[in-house]
């Protein structure tokens, strides 16, 4: 199943939407943190390229079929950027979720209640079969987040990313179709 136009989920406190240009300082705010981006697969930008970054995501967004779905993260409260997550599409029915939120914001439930979005949209409206999330194994917050969505844990992906100077290994996490199903039946 494909998907065109502008993607917007709502969720209760949050809304994922698609990137704009005028979110480059909350962006910078959070991918310019060293503290959020090392549990991430890159290293802290700089304005610049956290500009290019976010030109890149909204370029892709106008691409059809669409490969990934990249979006902002929006407080209900104060209409700020928060954080983003991203779904990119690779394989038979499969894709990457990542997720980020930043500092001033952890602890609160919003990565779940995001990633909780975009896995919905994932299985429900893209037909997927499969979803994976690659985890820092010292990122104990997103461990926590995917295994409160499901996912089960599947290996180690070894020197899986080059970040902060050395070598990073992933926790790989998976979430298929029918336990998202059951998952959200029970709740």
């Amino acid at each position: 199943m494909s998907f065109s136009g502008e993607l917007v989920l709502h969720g209760q406190r949050l809304t994922a939407r698609e990137f704009r240009p005028g979110d480059l300082d909350d962006v910078h705010g959070i991918v310019g943190d060293d503290r959020v981006t090392r549990s991430l697969s890159f290293d802290s930008r700089t304005r610049e390229e956290t500009c290019a970054m976010l030109s890149g995501a909204i370029a892709r967004a106008a691409q059809a079929p669409r490969t990934e779905f990249y979006l902002a993260v929006v407080s209900h409260t104060h209409g700020d950027v928060v954080g983003f997550v991203r779904l990119a599409l690779g394989g038979v029915r499969a894709a990457k979720l990542g997720f980020a939120v930043g500092t001033a914001h952890w602890r609160q439930g919003y990565a779940t209640e995001v990633a909780h979005l975009m896995l919905g949209f994932g299985f429900d409206r893209l037909d997927l079969h499969r979803v994976t999330a690659a985890v820092g194994p010292s990122n104990a917050a997103s461990t926590a987040t995917v295994r409160r969505l499901g996912f089960v844990q599947e290996g180690c992906l070894r020197d899986h990313v080059y970040t902060n100077g050395g070598w990073r290994d992933s926790v790989l996490f998976s979430l298929l179709a029918g336990e998202y199903a059951n998952n959200r039946a029970s709740c």
